[in-house]
């Protein structure tokens, strides 16, 4: 549950504004956690360009994508990405929460929003994986019923190297597929 003031919603091509807003606020924050990002990421231009290229992803049915707002702040992002149907159904969590507005549940109020999305699109499971040193995520997906099952080797490359991460996953129900699927 959010904390009142903050809502999630999908992701608009009128978020880019407040996009590049955000990730020149969070740039120093972020950057730890992500890859390295060209200047032009940090712009107006460059958001509308990821923006439109997300939403295209979106309407191809690969990707969900939200932002969790304050007042016209984002000051998250939530995404479902690599969406995979057929006999996979999963999906990769992806989500990170503005500098300013840490500990107040944002981060799971997100995972969990993207679960019921997860589930409502008929996924089996949603997985997500985290450097090794990202304790707090690692808190996150456990509170939010993750289980960790491996750890992947130079698996992102991030900040600039190949990174190792934990890997964890949450399944969301066992129904048998449907024999049209």
């Amino acid at each position: 549950m959010l904390p009142q003031g903050y809502t999630i919603r999908e992701l608009t091509a009128s978020d880019a504004p407040a996009l590049a807003a955000s990730y020149v606020r969070n740039r120093a924050h972020l950057e730890p956690w992500e890859p390295t990002r060209d200047e032009s990421f940090f712009t107006y231009d460059g958001q509308v360009a990821a923006v439109s290229a997300q939403l295209a992803a979106v309407r191809a049915g690969m990707l969900g994508a939200w932002v969790i707002v304050h007042g016209d702040d984002v000051v998250g992002r939530v995404n479902l990405n690599n969406i995979v149907l057929g006999v996979l159904r999963s999906g990769s969590l992806g989500y990170w929460v503005d500098g300013e507005h840490l500990g107040r549940g944002l981060a799971s109020a997100g995972v969990e929003h993207v679960c019921e999305q997860a589930l409502a699109r008929g996924l089996h499971r949603v997985e997500a994986g985290t450097l090794l040193d990202n304790h707090a995520s690692q808190r996150v997906l456990e509170r939010c019923g993750f289980e960790q099952y491996g750890v992947a080797s130079r698996f992102l490359f991030i900040a600039g190297a190949w990174r190792d991460h934990r890997l964890y996953q949450r399944i969301l129900h066992d129904r048998p597929l449907s024999a049209s699927t």
